[in-house]
Parts: structure tokens; C-alpha cells; sequence
């Protein structure tokens, strides 16, 4: 097996960094042309929006299972596979009109970006320790949150001018450049392979699940995350067939959705040490407000400028939950970082893709009310989970690390 040489530790990590944001990509860039796949497709925009969350669902799972497979049959090999059916999956999808075979494509590329996502994490934790792994590992979500801001905006230019297809044949060139690449100058970072144990990993999951914080938090993510989705799915639809808009003004609406997440997401961490469980409910709240007073104020008014206070307000607010929460689900079982990690990204996913999915077969949201509607429900399922969770604050979280770190460096002069 040929691992990386360390003369080249610096390139590959430029290029993990490139390709952790291809989930967003993945999932937002063709979002602009969802009325014309429809269109051309000859389908109902529920079935086209249906791929954005068939992606996710996959994306989702296939995290429970990723981490434990390639600690096991190492990072890079499953990380070249995964690339280059990824950049297959893509062509594919883009040069077929079979809406069979582009769901079947879109859930294989949820299970290949789950891979290529885990593999890249994992190859920061084999490269670097201590301060250099904390620089890396703080960039992560920065890094991520690039591509729900740019995928759209870079879409809706791809559809203004080549159409839906050529989307996915950015992807396809995207994934088939970084095989490329990967293939001259990559190479294996894991030091040890581990056993793989099903057991081992389902009782983890299970004990973490019964956990009822952590269990309430994965909930309350998937929510979060799938305000921002359900916004995503129905924006097209609703700029473009009902105030007649271009795709392009679709792509420059979603990037200020990106900057509206972002935005909450940087005052979570301003926020930091002040107590989650009355953070979250005062954003809770604030949802909940804005609901009441936009749906009846869009019954008479609807234009962009109203579907941008709703995006603003409410995203911002989902960024402001869904940061703090990440951070306490990862956090909640230090003894378990891994897999609380892929738990945690599985798990919400899973949750988003159900609830989005359900909410555009369930409401026809054909225009701003009943896109407030959607809202508001997600938002009163939101404040009911925030109202009967206990959330263990951040000094219970210390104490508890602390036990953990005192436990470990007691057991190391007995394992050596």
C-alpha cells in the first residue's frame, strides 16, 4: 500500500480540505434547476425534489456504517473508489432522461460523498496532533458552509446558460480532476487497521440513542437543517413559476440563505458560554414569532423582499440552533468520538430527509403561505422538543471530559 510521502503531506491536505464541502455541492448546486428538471423530466416537482432527499437519506446512513469500514480497509482505497464512482454517478445522471436511474445515481452518490467525507476527517486525526489538529478540525465547518452560499449561485449560472444536465457535469469533471490528482500525490494516512465488530458498534449506537439530550438533539438538528432544506426544495418553484424570475435570481436568493446560516451560526459562537438550554429556547421563540406575524402578513403582501425577511429571520435562527447543538452532540460522548461523530451526521440527516420529504408530499407549497405554514410546523415540533429535553450545560460537559481524560492516562502505563 503507498502512502503519502511526507513531502506531500501539505498538497493532501489541500486537497481534503477541497473535498469536504462536496456533500453541499452535491446536494445544493442543481437546486436552481429543479423547475426545468421537472419540465424536461416530465414529472412533478415532488418527484424531482424527491432526489434531494434520497441523497440525504443515503448520505446519511451510510455515515453509521462508513467510519467503522474504513478503519478497517483503510482511507485511501475506499477514498479513490468513492471519488470515481461518484464522477460516474454524475454523468450518468446527466445524461439520462430515466428519472429511475437518477434516483438510483443520487442514492449512490449519498453512500460515495459519505465515504470520501469520513475518509477525509479521518485522514486530519492520522496526519496531525494537538494545536495543529485543533487549527484543522476548527476550519471544518467553515469550510462546509461554503458550499450551500456558493453551489446554488454557480447552478444557477450553469442553468441560465447550459441548463439542468450541465450541473451534474460539473460534478462529474469535479470528481474525475480530484482522481486524478488524488491518484499522483495520494496515498494512505491510517497507521493501524482496526477489527470491524457490528456488535461492538450497535450497542455504542444504541446506548447513545437511549441517551434522551442526545437523542432529542439529534431531532432538533434534523429540524434545523431541514428548515434550510424545505426552503431550498421550494424556492425554485416559488421565485421562478410565481414571481417569475430567473434561475439566476434562485441562485443569488439561496446564497443569501448561506450567508443568512452562516451569520447564525457565527453569533452561536459568540454565544458560547452563555447556557444552551436558554439559547435555544429564546431562538425557539423567536421562530415562533416570526411565523405568526409572517404568514398573515403574506397573505396580502407576497413578493421577493417578504420571502427574503422569511429566509433571513428564520435561517439565521435554524444556523443559530443547529451550530450549538453540533457542537454539544459531538461533545456529549467523548469516549465515543467517532462514532458520536458519525451518529451524529447520520442521524440528523436522517431526520432532515424524512421531515422535508414528508412536508413537500404533504403540503402543496405553492406560495408563501403555506411555505410559512411549513414553517411554523416544524418550528412548534422544534420548541416541543427544546420544552421537555434537560440539557446537560457546558460545566457538566467539562466534568465529565475531564473524567474521561483522568480514566484514559490511568490506562495507559497498564495497556503498555
Amino acid at each position: 500500500m503507498r502512502r503519502i510521502k511526507e513531502s506531500r503531506a501539505g498538497w493532501n491536505t489541500v486537497m481534503s480540505l477541497c473535498l469536504i464541502p462536496l456533500s453541499g455541492f452535491a446536494m445544493d448546486i442543481f437546486i436552481p434547476s429543479l423547475p426545468d428538471m421537472a419540465v424536461q423530466l416530465h414529472t412533478s416537482p415532488a418527484s424531482i425534489q424527491l432526489t434531494l432527499s434520497l441523497f440525504i437519506i443515503s448520505y446519511g446512513v451510510s455515515q453509521l456504517i462508513v467510519g467503522g469500514l474504513i478503519d478497517t480497509y483503510g482511507r485511501y482505497v475506499p477514498n479513490m473508489i468513492s471519488i470515481l464512482v461518484f464522477s460516474a454517478a454524475s454523468f450518468i445522471i446527466a445524461y439520462t432522461t430515466n428519472l429511475q436511474l437518477i434516483y438510483a445515481m443520487r442514492i449512490l452518490q449519498g453512500f460515495t460523498v459519505a465515504v470520501i467525507a469520513i475518509s477525509k476527517r479521518a485522514f486530519f486525526i492520522d496526519l496531525y496532533k494537538g494545536e495543529a489538529l485543533k487549527k484543522y478540525t476548527s476550519m471544518f465547518s467553515v469550510i462546509w458552509a461554503i458550499a450551500p452560499i456558493v453551489a446554488p449561485f454557480l447552478g444557477g449560472f450553469f442553468q441560465t446558460t447550459w441548463g439542468w444536465s450541465s450541473n451534474f457535469m460539473f460534478l462529474g469533471y469535479f470528481g474525475l480532476a480530484f482522481f486524478l490528482v488524488e491518484l499522483f500525490i495520494g496515498g494512505e494516512s491510517m497507521k493501524a487497521a482496526q477489527p470491524f465488530s457490528v456488535q461492538s458498534m450497535t450497542r455504542t449506537y444504541g446506548h447513545m440513542l437511549k441517551t434522551p439530550d442526545f437523542s432529542s438533539g439529534l431531532v432538533i438538528l434534523g429540524l434545523a437543517y431541514g428548515m434550510i432544506l424545505l426552503y431550498g426544495m421550494c424556492s425554485p418553484f416559488l421565485i421562478e413559476q410565481q414571481l417569475h424570475f430567473s434561475a439566476a435570481v434562485t441562485g443569488y436568493c439561496s446564497l443569501f440563505s448561506g450567508v443568512s446560516v452562516m451569520i447564525g451560526g457565527t453569533l452561536s459562537r459568540m454565544l458560547v458560554s452563555k447556557p444552551l438550554g436558554k439559547k435555544l429556547m429564546v431562538a425557539s421563540i423567536a421562530q415562533l414569532l416570526v411565523v405568526a406575524l409572517m404568514i398573515p402578513l403574506t397573505r396580502y403582501y407576497h413578493n421577493l423582499y417578504t420571502l427574503l425577511i422569511y429566509v433571513f429571520l428564520l435561517h439565521s435562527t435554524s444556523g443559530f440552533i443547529f451550530n450549538n447543538l453540533m457542537s454539544y452532540c459531538l461533545i456529549r460522548f467523548p469516549q465515543y468520538a467517532g462514532k458520536a461523530s458519525g451518529l451524529t451526521g447520520g442521524g440528523f440527516a436522517v431526520v432532515t430527509s424524512i421531515m422535508s420529504s414528508t412536508m413537500v408530499n404533504t403540503i402543496s407549497i405553492t406560495n408563501q403561505v403555506t411555505l410559512g405554514m411549513a414553517y411554523g410546523i416544524v418550528a412548534v415540533i422544534t420548541f416541543l422538543f427544546l420544552v421537555r429535553t434537560k440539557w446537560k450545560e457546558k460545566e457538566e460537559r467539562e466534568e465529565r471530559e475531564e473524567i474521561v481524560e483522568a480514566v484514559a492516562i490511568q490506562a495507559i502505563p497498564a495497556e503498555a
